[in-house]
């Protein structure tokens, strides 16, 4: 079968983080946690696994006085995400009737 399952994009807030940033080049900390709706800390804790993987990869760095951290997917984060999604794709058609 064509494509990678990837556990690491089994976890919907996973999934999310790289779907945003599959179509954006970047994407900051508080826009993530405002669009999905969790606690600072399980967002973080799952970005952390995605930078742990390499699929992401953070800048951080003050706007006035505050902290500010922005994401975006590396080329392995995307290439393993389409890849994940190629897999999707292809269970789903082998199962058609």
């Amino acid at each position: 079968m064509k494509g990678n399952y990837d556990k690491a994009f089994e976890n919907i807030v996973r999934l999310r983080v790289m779907s945003v940033l599959m179509a954006n080049e970047q994407y900051d900390f508080n826009g993530f946690k405002e669009l999905m709706g969790v606690t600072d800390g399980n967002l973080s804790s799952h970005l952390r696994t995605l930078e742990k993987q390499g699929y992401v990869e953070v800048e951080k760095s003050f706007v006035g006085r505050k902290p500010q951290s922005n994401y975006s997917a590396t080329t392995a984060g995307k290439v393993a995400f389409q890849n994940h999604l190629n897999y999707l794709e292809n269970l789903i058609n082998q199962n058609k009737e």
